[in-house]
């Protein structure tokens, strides 16, 4: 059968280090399996634009592999040309640049590597609250520049410890973000999300649910946001909802940019309202070179902890998720059943109700 894989391109750097699995160069370590086991096996990072390879490619593949690092967007009107589809694997977490409504309408499974990027996402939210509430990147910036004024850093420059702290979401992530924040000794630690934390693991954490976002925000000076894209999550982050924030909060984000308005959100940090945004994804992936989250600022010239798409994607998650792939399409090549946490979307169904109750 055919085996489309859309990955990212790893250039020198990929061949320098093997353990970069998730490259075009490294195929998730799968090419010889594969061909050994007579599979044509395509792997490219060729996804946009007029006659890119992931479009010519589909509409034969038996197999879609993808990753969330360098999405391939596979939307209904492709899966209507992909008349062999039958499963989409991600390697990673996180499935939304699939379409998965129509998915079940067209009875393609769609799996993911469930857990593969937990503790490697938590601890970039927990640095990435820590470089934004102590003010780091312009401290290095002024250092970089060869300048040494350290009122103009320590102004805008605070501690974790006795601070509101607020996941929207506390599932894998968001509560392992609020397991790795208790040394911190935050003021509280709050939660939303539509599933309860059972009552042990609240205690455990001293966490305690809010029943909305709006109540969650209105009491947090750090909010990160830990809940998958879908329709209820798409651009939950808008002026309005930032207009309830606290005054001069600070927002990271690892899950999915486009559940935050980029214009919003760069807005919020101009005016102060946000003291500053962190994160590692984008509404785009790859981000234009003139996204507004490149450059946004507050009014004190730093509040900016944007990166590119990496938390989940360091050696150790590579390895979990090329692992994990791996096992996901030996299990469907050999017609063995699948760990049910992987399964999104199964024969004709939702499997979870990660994406939205169903």
């Amino acid at each position: 059968m055919k085996v489309l894989a859309v990955l990212y391109n790893g250039f020198k750097a990929a061949i320098e280090e093997p353990r970069l699995l998730g490259t075009v160069e490294n195929k998730l370590g799968m090419d010889k399996w594969l061909t050994a086991r007579g599979h044509e096996f395509i792997v490219t990072s060729s996804k946009d634009g007029p006659n890119n390879e992931f479009e010519k490619n589909i509409v034969d593949a038996e197999v879609l592999i993808t990753t969330p690092f360098h999405p391939g967007y596979l939307t209904r009107e492709l899966m209507e040309k992909a008349k062999n589809l039958k499963i989409c694997i991600t390697a990673g977490v996180g499935s939304d640049h699939i379409d998965l409504n129509a998915a079940v309408d067209h009875k393609i499974q769609v799996l993911e590597v469930s857990g593969s990027n937990v503790t490697s996402v938590a601890e970039h939210a927990v640095m990435s609250m820590l470089l934004l509430v102590r003010n780091f990147v312009p401290a290095h910036e002024m250092i970089e520049r060869g300048d040494w004024e350290v009122s103009n850093i320590a102004r805008n420059a605070f501690d974790i410890e006795g601070k509101v702290i607020g996941t929207i979401g506390a599932g894998r992530i968001g509560y392992r973000i609020m397991q790795r924040l208790l040394p911190f000794n935050p003021k509280e630690l709050l939660y939303y999300d539509y599933h309860e934390i059972p009552p042990e693991a609240e205690s455990a954490v001293n966490c305690k649910r809010i029943g909305t976002v709006e109540e969650l925000v209105s009491q947090c000076d750090i909010v990160t946001v830990n809940c998958p894209l879908h329709e209820g999550t798409r651009g939950m982050i808008n002026d309005r909802l930032l207009s309830a924030f606290k005054p001069g909060a600070w927002l990271v984000n690892t899950a999915r940019g486009a559940i935050c308005d980029e214009h919003a959100v760069s807005r919020a940090l101009a005016s102060g309202q946000l003291r500053g945004y962190a994160g590692d994804v984008w509404n785009v992936q790859p981000a234009p070179k003139d996204h507004p989250w490149r450059t946004m600022k507050n009014p004190l010239d730093g509040g900016n902890g944007m990166v590119p798409h990496y938390s989940g994607t360091t050696l150790d998650a590579q390895a979990r998720y090329a692992a994990g792939t791996k096992s996901i399409l030996e299990n469907y090549l050999d017609g063995k059943p699948q760990a049910h946490q992987n399964v999104i979307v199964g024969a004709g169904k939702y499997e979870t109700t990660s994406y939205g109750i169903h």
